[in-house]
């Protein structure tokens, strides 16, 4: 049931909403149809949030790819295809992925493959290794450093 405001009071909601938690272009577009509004009083409303700081699409991009990093643990092309989906802008999606510095990735990375890698000790080798990688690609990282961190786990076993 979509309950109608005025551009007023849809504005005010939206202030609110967007103070509470970073939004994304879309996600407040979409809130301001929730609203009942037409197309025509939303694109006005979402340029005054842009004015006013309540809206920030870089800022969304750049909290979003950190936090998902740093608390999911989810790789680079995870938190790009999240941020597509959300419809942020290419440009934007790779000053987020900036963010996420190469050693911690690495790091995180070699991290999550040595705790899948030893909770499944008793499995063969090769399929350790295909399990290990499956998860690693579920998280969203590159095949090409996970084949580097399953080799360094196996060097550092021998």
């Amino acid at each position: 049931m979509i309950k109608n405001y005025t551009p007023e009071q849809a504005f005010q909601k939206l202030k609110q909403y967007c103070a509470y938690q970073e939004r994304s272009h879309h996600e407040a577009k979409e809130k301001l149809y929730s609203f009942g509004l037409r197309k025509t009083e939303v694109e006005p409303l979402l340029s005054k949030l842009i004015e006013e700081g309540y809206l920030n699409e870089e800022r969304y991009a750049i909290l979003f790819a950190g936090g998902h990093f740093r608390s999911k643990k989810w790789g680079r092309i995870k938190i790009n295809a999240a941020l597509q989906q959300k419809k942020v802008s290419s440009f934007n999606i790779k000053k987020g992925l900036k963010v996420i510095a190469e050693a911690d990735y690495r790091k995180c990375l070699l991290q999550l493959a040595s705790t899948k890698w030893n909770s499944i000790k008793s499995e063969q080798w090769i399929s350790r290794m295909a399990k290990t990688t499956n998860y690693l690609l579920q998280k969203g990282y590159e095949s090409n450093l996970i084949q580097d961190a399953i080799a360094q786990i196996r060097s550092k076993e021998k």
